[in-house]
């Protein structure tokens, strides 16, 4: 409903993006599903997110300051060449397009030139660095020490803006270091609260805590002001000495604080409703006599007897939204901050007052202590922060101090409790104030809260950049934009008709199997569909194309809780039982089976989650869900329909004749033959090796980074498969095209990206150009490209590092589960032993086939999406397996029975499983590969051998290695 509203906005505006918001804006309370009469914000809320590779999102380029990082080095030297030598520095750097030189060389090379014979030793070695920077240094080794301390903050700050991402919700966030700047991209798919993003990422986190002035002691210095600012009023005609006459009058007149409502409001509503000459004079003279007054509202209150009086607590006064620059502009001017003291300072609320019309913001006294005149505490003794509820179920902040801050914390809470007026102490984030609790005790063992006017999404982001820690420099928000899909939208519609497509394949093809039983698993499998949908849209969930290989092994594992039971339901029916009672059996000894594949396989997204990040936890997010709802929906749905079925009396068949007796009599000799599969085996992962360790892979963008240029096609009407069409020859297949903004394009390539020489950069600008003229449509000339930067890759080093020993964690897990479960090592060492061949298998395909085959064999974000689908399916078939054995074993115990005939047999009556679930999930994934696309060939391919691979080594490696492993133990 949100997309059908979002269409017609887009036909209405006929390309006017400002038409276009309007039209959204006004339909924001129309309702618009006409079922339920939801309107469009309450569909739009709940519309499934889609990740940036399906969708694109916000494109926000932050920029370091270093120059406010030099300045506080060295102490904020007053220096002119020094400060002039920063401000043609940022100039420079400004130009990004004609300009690649890093910000310190710039900034040495112009204050050499404005003062050929200067040191920066001289403004850079102070106390606090010393041990590092010698007085006598030289400029070009101060140079290399700033460079240090630069690369070290913008480092710093990538980690903590990727901290604060990464747990601002389930997203699959892009963040790239643009190499030799101090710049930091960074693109978030399906943001639909920009303002909420800017104060994320731009948020330095300088949290503190202050004493405050008492509103009492305050008022005095608002009169102050007031009276200062209306003797510089030209029209001001008052008499100073009548001052204190006219603030009683100001009270009396003023509304109770609990409204905020400031006098210059009524002015302003009686003037709208007598527009005479007298009153538009009242409400003039007022303004001039009163400067201060008219846009700031006194904190007035009422005592016992309904007396005006002033109000208790730091607060001083209200202002509306509309005003508060113009009380700045007051506060903030030399007169002002010349008649009150040094230790005094206003701060606003963070946010605007509850159920007030105007949006008024409350203004607080802060006072500065110390000789530094500064917090009594910072937030730098905040050792953990964290979103909860207070005991009236409020949303609050709790914070957890270190040692040294509880004892701070202790002495500046007993301080402000004693005596008999207890005063408040502000906590201050970012010089807003979030609350001042009045504090009625002490407060020892450093744990506290803050709390306030505050939203469940306000106290979790507050939390978020409380526990990420600080900025070392703050980062400014110097562009953003709207970009779309890296996939292109021809290969999305193309994937999403070839998932579909598949689908039904795999439910024709049930249906063709199990004849009449194969209905009810086609409708566990669609209602399995829609609970997975809505669990992922209820925790607000972004879909990516890994969370798409989360659904397409989901659908495979929940197809396979049916193949299990229905291939039990035949064995019963074969022992002679009646129907009802075979399938009540079928179901009851299918049910270890099945929970053990399943438990087996949500262990691995449970450690996938919780240790990955990125792809890997939105894989691992769709995995979770799908196996808790395929559960559901395979042994209680199912069984409830087939309840049904028998109850009125309806006959069941489970197959077809010519599917009846398939692999029925089957005696292949899988364990005889192991050997063969050891030397086909090892013989490819062998080859594979050699092969990844001298021609390696061919990389992504995103796991090598490239050139990113963006492009301005004005009058064109250019897709990114047009683009794609062009340059993917000379470029390169993994080149990387989105839309930027209404008329641009953005191109990453990793061409010649080993090459940092300017004659590099060159060079694949003009092959760019060159690629792009072999299309009508998308030919360029050098003035279209209006950016340039080079960029780090998108799948950071850390990432690559933690899907490696998370990957490796979840097999250790699995097979120590797989202990507890079978009792024999074994068992474990052959999950172990199959897990890993199947990932070596399709890493040696990639490596060994990656120039060979028509299509992309890229190594990118899909491409980990594919081998965590790999080994979820591998470990999910290998314990389905090992659960016959055991079966099998425990039945035939006796000494005259070969153990390794009975394995064999085992494994041969649970072929027709094994085979069937294999083949249901190869359809889709040969349909996503024929019909997908080119952009996503590769990562259907990688899951289609990956499954291939899965289903041969459960069969042929893991149960061969049980049987080498384990043949004294299993006699």
């Amino acid at each position: 409903m949100a997309r059908k509203v979002q269409s017609d906005a887009k036909v209405y505006s006929k390309g006017d993006p400002a038409k276009e918001t309007a039209y959204l804006d006004s339909m924001s309370t129309q309702p618009v599903y006409p079922l339920f009469k939801h309107n469009y914000q309450y569909v739009l809320q709940r519309e499934l997110a889609l990740g940036l590779d399906l969708k694109g999102g916000m494109n926000v380029t932050m920029q370091i300051s270093l120059d406010e990082l030099v300045r506080k080095i060295a102490n904020n030297n007053p220096d002119v060449v020094f400060n002039q030598a920063l401000a043609n520095a940022d100039k420079l750097q400004a130009d990004a397009k004609t300009n690649q030189k890093d910000f310190i060389t710039l900034f040495v090379s112009e204050y050499e030139k404005l003062n050929p014979n200067g040191k920066l030793a001289a403004i850079f070695s102070t106390k606090d660095n010393q041990d590092h920077l010698k007085f006598n240094a030289s400029n070009s080794e101060v140079a290399a020490y700033l460079k240090d301390q630069a690369n070290t903050a913008v480092k710093q700050s990538y980690t903590v803006l990727n901290t604060r991402i990464n747990q601002f919700g389930v997203t699959q966030p892009n963040i790239q270091l643009e190499q030799s700047s101090n710049r930091i991209l960074v693109e978030l798919p399906g943001v639909k609260e920009p303002e909420r993003v800017r104060k994320l990422l731009q948020g330095s986190a300088k949290l503190e805590f202050y004493e405050t002035y008492d509103n009492t002691e305050a008022y005095q210095y608002l009169i102050n002001i007031d009276n200062l600012l209306a003797a510089k009023n030209k029209t001001a005609k008052a008499d100073s000495s009548k001052a204190k006459a006219v603030a009683t009058t100001v009270a009396a007149k003023t509304d109770t604080a609990a409204k905020a409502g400031s006098l210059l409001s009524k002015v302003q509503k009686n003037a709208a409703k007598d527009t005479s000459a007298a009153a538009l004079a009242s409400k003039t003279q007022f303004t001039a006599l009163h400067p201060l007054f008219s846009v700031l509202s006194p904190n007035i209150g009422q005592d016992a007897s309904g007396q005006q009086q002033l109000g208790q607590g730091p607060v001083v006064g209200y202002s509306p939204q509309r005003d508060t620059a113009k009380v700045n502009t007051y506060l903030h001017s030399a007169d002002v901050q010349a008649v009150i003291p040094r230790n005094l300072k206003f701060l606003w609320e963070v946010k605007p007052l509850k159920n007030n019309k105007d949006k008024a913001f409350a203004l607080y006294a802060i006072k500065l202590t110390g000789a530094d005149n500064g917090p009594v505490l910072s937030g730098d003794v905040i050792n953990d922060a964290r979103a909860d509820n207070d005991p009236k179920g409020n949303p609050e902040v709790v914070m957890i101090m270190n040692s040294e801050g509880a004892q701070k914390w202790r002495t500046v809470t007993a301080e402000a409790s004693s005596g008999t007026n207890k005063k408040s102490v502000a906590i201050v984030l970012d010089d807003n104030v979030y609350s001042a609790p009045t504090v009625q005790n002490e407060i020892s063992g450093g744990v506290s809260s803050i709390s306030g006017n505050f939203s469940i999404e306000d106290t979790k982001d507050l939390a978020n950049v409380l526990k990420a820690g600080r900025l070392p420099a703050p980062a400014h928000i110097i562009s953003e934009s709207v970009v779309g899909p890296s996939l292109g939208q021809e290969a999305i519609n193309a994937g999403v008709t070839s998932s579909i497509l598949g689908l039904v394949v795999v439910l024709i093809f049930m249906i063709a199997y199990y004849n009449r039983a194969g209905t009810v698993a086609v409708v566990a499998v669609i209602i399995n569909i829609f609970f997975l949908m809505g669990v992922l849209t209820s925790l607000g969930a972004v879909l990516t194309l890994p969370g798409i290989a989360g659904i397409v092994l989901t659908l495979g594992i929940a197809v396979d809780a049916n193949v299990l039971v229905y291939e039990r339901v035949r064995e019963e029916l074969g022992l002679g039982k009646s129907l009802r009672i075979a399938v009540a059996d079928g179901f009851k000894h299918a049910l270890p089976s099945i929970l053990d594949s399943q438990i087996s396989t949500f262990l691995t997204g449970l450690i996938l989650f919780i240790f990955g990040s990125g792809p890997i936890q939105g894989f691992a997010t769709t995995l979770m869900i799908g196996i808790i709802t395929s559960l559901f929906c395979s042994l209680l749905i199912s069984r409830v329909i087939f309840e049904w079925m028998l109850d009125k009396g309806w006959d069941i068949k489970f197959s077809h004749p010519w599917s009846s007796h398939t692999f029925k009599n089957a005696n292949f000799k899988f364990v005889k033959n192991r050997f063969k599969f050891y030397i086909l085996s090892g013989a490819f992962i062998t080859l594979g090796l050699i092969s990844i360790f001298t021609r390696g892979f061919n990389y992504g963008v995103d796991f090598e980074g490239g050139r990113n240029y963006i492009i301005a096609f004005p009058n064109k009407a250019v897709t990114t498969e047009a683009i794609h069409d062009a340059v993917d020859a000379t470029l390169g297949r993994s080149t990387e095209v989105k839309t930027f903004g209404a008329d641009k394009m953005s191109i990453t390539t990793n061409l010649m990206i080993r090459d940092n020489n300017v004659a590099a950069d060159s060079k694949v600008k003009s092959t760019l150009i060159q690629a792009l003229g072999t299309k009508d449509i998308t030919r360029i000339a050098d003035k279209d490209i209006v950016g340039f930067s080079k960029v780090s890759a998108t799948v950071a080093d850390e990432l690559k590092t933690s899907a490696i020993y998370t990957v490796l964690f979840a097999i250790f897990v699995i097979s120590a589960y797989i202990l507890i479960r079978f009792r024999k090592w074994q068992f474990s060492l052959g999950a172990m032993v199959a897990t890993a061949h199947d990932a070596l298998l399709v890493l040696s395909f990639f490596s060994i086939f990656k120039d060979i085959l028509p299509f992309s064999l890229d190594i990118d974000q899909a491409f980990i999406a594919a081998i965590l689908t790999v080994i979820g399916y591998s470990i999910n078939d290998t314990v389905v397996v090992f659960d016959r054995i055991r079966e099998f074993l425990e039945l035939h115990h006796a000494k005259t029975d070969n153990p390794e005939e009975v394995i064999n047999q085992a494994i041969n009556s649970t072929l027709s499983r094994t085979i069937i679930t294999a083949l249901t999930v190869v359809f889709v994934l040969i349909v996503l590969f024929i019909f997908g696309g080119d952009v996503i060939k590769g990562f259907s391919f990688a899951l289609l051998i990956g499954v291939i691979f899965g289903t041969y080594s459960s069969i042929c490696v893991a149960t061969p290695v049980i049987v080498d492993f384990g043949k004294k133990d299993l006699r």
